[in-house]
């Protein structure tokens, strides 16, 4: 502590406007004084910092002049003299001074990779299935890099799990600025900075991945799919505009590699965890594209995949709905679609009848829920936004449950453009829309939306505070996780794309 003088007694406005001693300036502004500063702490300083700024300054210089002295001298004074206690104080308070700085110092690619595992891993409970998470198989695979363990094997998976954490952490908030504290982040040019760094990461990823799927081996290893599921996400992750056909690249080639790994990869437990999530990105591939399912449905519906019997039930509707979806497409798509021919009429009715017994098994699904899966309706209110939420919110037992929910509903709205297509071609010329296979298809879309929508303040986290039975406050985990707002990508996607929809909830779609 070092005494400075007396101190000016301004305020810290007039000190700030350079106006001393008093504050009538205050007075005469009529504004709120911020008041006088202590003066205890005033006349006394700490000047740690000062003193270790000086000490190293004096090192510095004294060590410049000794260097410039005889060999034998140096070696002379270096036998005899010994550092002054003072000096060697002053000489361990600058290291911990450094060492300190040093380890409040955290690289920014710690940072992506924290932000990347709060917001993107989902981690299931101990007592639950391990398939009720979400990229927890990475968990494993980087615990092995870390330790030194198949570090060269899984070189790709490393590069790709950068490059999605630096992307994840460059989109939402941008990079630490320096002087201003880990907790504040910009979006200015150290945001480029994290991109730019994570496209280089990618790059490498794409390299080792390409390099990994060469080697009979090593392609069929769970760090290779890992590595290619994460490459996909990346695209996702940085998509500007629609870059569907780079993500399904990836999905299709996840495919492959889950093919050619076979029904063995079941067996353990990240094997089922990399299936799991193969299978709901291929449900998504092919209700876009519109393209077969490879293997077929059986090959998929494996009930050693998720040990959860509901979760099963409605993977299966979702694969049966792809599968659907493909056929009447590729019907459609074809010069059989312009004859009235029986042949095709009984196809499109066959294509109706299966859609139409497809969504009773999706509305028995829903009835028939565990008590476990059952959701809470809230009352919820958007500023200005009143007339497209439906009033309520909905609050799922945890986010993989309300994903599948998603996913059953956005294979509903699918399911209704098939009714309405099948519709279309049986009344021709007439009018589809008077139709009860088109009034059926709009009430069910519409209710289906304002479900989805019911979904989105629980995604985001912003659901409204609220208590337990004894009145306590429930904690709200999710809040700001990036997790929810991947996954509600797809059935925000389906309802932005659906007929049933009114514009201010297409609106509403694209903002979210």
């Amino acid at each position: 502590m070092v005494y400075l003088g007396r101190p000016s007694k301004g305020c810290q406005m007039c000190r700030t406007r350079r106006i001393k001693p008093t504050c009538n300036q205050c007075a005469k502004a009529r504004r709120q004084c911020p008041g006088y500063r202590d003066e205890f702490d005033l006349l006394l300083r700490n000047e740690n910092q000062a003193a270790a700024r000086r000490a190293l300054k004096a090192n510095t210089a004294a060590a410049s002049s000794s260097s410039s002295s005889s060999s034998k001298k140096a070696t002379a004074s270096n036998k005899n003299a010994q550092p002054h206690p003072r000096q060697q104080a002053l000489q361990l308070s600058r290291s911990q001074t450094v060492a300190l700085t040093n380890s409040l110092s955290i690289p920014v690619e710690d940072l992506a990779t924290c932000h990347f595992l709060s917001n993107f891993v989902l981690v299931p409970p101990q007592e639950q299935h391990s398939a009720r998470g979400y990229n927890h198989f990475l968990l494993p695979l980087l615990q092995q890099y870390s330790n030194g363990t198949n570090r060269e094997e899984i070189t790709h998976l490393q590069h790709a799990f950068n490059a999605c954490a630096l992307a994840s952490l460059g989109e939402r908030y941008g990079a630490p600025s320096p002087g201003r504290g880990h907790g504040r982040l910009t979006t200015g040019k150290e945001k480029e900075t994290l991109l730019r760094k994570g496209a280089e990461e990618y790059t490498l990823a794409l390299m080792a991945t390409n390099a990994a799927l060469r080697d009979p081996i090593r392609c069929k290893e769970d760090g290779t799919l890992a590595a290619v599921l994460l490459l996909g996400m990346f695209e996702n992750i940085t998509a500007r505009q629609d870059t569907g056909s780079a993500w399904g690249s990836h999905v299709e080639g996840a495919v492959q590699l889950v093919k050619a790994r076979g029904k063995k990869q079941l067996k353990s437990k990240l094997g089922v965890q990399l299936f799991v999530v193969v299978r709901s990105q291929l449900i998504i591939h092919n209700f876009i594209t519109a393209t077969p399912l490879p293997m077929g449905v059986s090959w998929w519906l494996n009930e050693d995949a998720n040990s959860d019997p509901t979760a099963n039930a409605c993977e299966r509707l979702n694969l049966l709905t792809a599968e659907l979806r493909s056929e009447a497409y590729g019907f459609f798509s074809s010069p059989l679609s312009f004859s009235s021919s029986p042949a095709s009429i009984a196809a499109v009715e066959e294509f109706l009848a299966r859609a139409r017994a497809l969504d009773a098994e999706a509305v028995e699904w829903f009835a028939t829920l565990p008590r476990s899966w059952q959701i809470e309706s809230i009352p919820y209110s958007s500023s200005g936004n009143e007339n497209i939420f439906p009033g309520v919110a909905h609050v799922y037992p945890d986010m993989w449950t309300a994903a599948i929910f998603n996913l059953a509903r956005a294979t509903r709205m699918v399911l209704m453009s098939i009714i309405v297509r099948c519709a279309a071609f049986l009344v021709r010329p007439g009018d589809y829309r008077t139709t009860a296979e088109y009034a059926f298809a709009a009430r069910t879309a519409s209710s289906v939306v304002s479900e989805v929508i019911a979904s989105v303040p629980y995604h985001l986290g912003h659901l409204p505070p609220r208590k337990d039975k004894r009145g306590n406050p429930i904690e709200n985990s999710l809040n700001g996780r990036g997790l929810g707002g991947y996954f509600l990508t797809w059935p925000l996607a389906c309802v932005v794309t659906h007929d049933h929809v009114t514009d201010a909830r297409k609106s509403l779609s694209r903002y979210v």
